[in-house]
């Protein structure tokens, strides 16, 4: 507990410098405080993703007028609803098993978060294992979280902006070894604590490892202040999903997303929310 608390003092000091590890804002990231003006980014590096690329990859919140766009909002909105009711501003995104679509549920609930006018989103890579939430951008960072935790490069070296407005990205990079410990490691809960609180009008969504292949995203539980869990239909079993929930039984759950599911006329999955409080 000590140096958790060096850690987040260090953060602290850094911030009032001026330099701390995030650079999406006012200082030192050019994230004006007032978004009805826009957003510009002077050190976030911008990366601009073609309309094809974003209908390939299926990131479906950022295509305009796709036919199951709406099914995202529908879950932005129900997140949203929870989140404000408990006053949370942070929500990671898991799954019982891989392949359930977690991923790819995380970068489209952070799009269509982005495109509320009153908050800015940023999306934090945290599948320490097998980091891909920037291959769905078709971009390569040269530099990642694990840039962060051991050569303790600055995070806003780290960051890019996917040329969504108001969708900042922290990457991974490559596969970290000893992932659950280095999920709770000081750095880390410095980090996080840095991220969520340095200014009020940020969403954190955070993409982390499904629940039965390890203990990861249960290590990282307690620094979140909710979980969303990705289902996949015709995969994934009530048991696998009963087992994840049981595990996470100390962590508010918000809901639960049953993704590839083939409902009629625009549907797109399946949101059951579930109401929970933090213990």
């Amino acid at each position: 507990m000590e140096r958790i608390r060096k850690a987040l003092e260090q953060a602290s000091r850094d911030r009032a410098k001026g330099t701390g590890t995030d650079a999406v804002g006012g200082t030192p990231g050019g994230m004006p405080a007032d978004l009805s003006t826009g957003v510009r980014y002077t050190y976030t590096k911008v990366v601009e993703v073609p309309r094809q690329v974003m209908v390939e990859n299926r990131l479906i919140a950022a295509v305009p007028g796709h036919e199951f766009k709406d099914a995202y909002r529908m879950l932005r909105t129900r997140v949203l609803q929870s989140m404000r009711e408990n006053n949370w501003n942070s929500v990671a995104i898991t799954g019982p098993a891989s392949g359930c679509g977690k991923t790819l549920t995380a970068i489209n609930l952070a799009i269509s978060l982005a495109m509320e006018v009153t908050h800015t989103v940023l999306l934090v890579d945290l599948d320490l294992r097998k980091p891909s939430v920037h291959e769905y951008f078709n971009y390569q960072p040269e530099a990642g979280i694990s840039d962060y935790l051991f050569r303790e490069l600055p995070v806003h070296q780290l960051l890019f902006s996917p040329s969504i407005e108001r969708l900042v990205v922290l990457p991974g990079r490559e596969e970290v070894p000893n992932s659950s410990e280095m999920l709770r490691s000081p750095r880390m809960v410095a980090l996080v604590n840095e991220l969520k609180t340095r200014y009020p009008d940020r969403l954190v969504v955070f993409d982390l490892p499904p629940i039965l292949a390890a203990d990861d995203a249960l290590a990282f539980a307690p620094y979140t202040d909710s979980m969303l869990m990705v289902a996949e239909a015709g995969n994934t079993s009530r048991e696998d999903l009963q087992k994840s929930l049981d595990v996470l039984k100390s962590v508010p759950v918000i809901g639960t997303v049953l993704n590839k599911a083939h409902v009629p006329r625009g549907g797109y999955g399946y949101y059951r929310g579930r109401r929970t409080e933090k213990t």
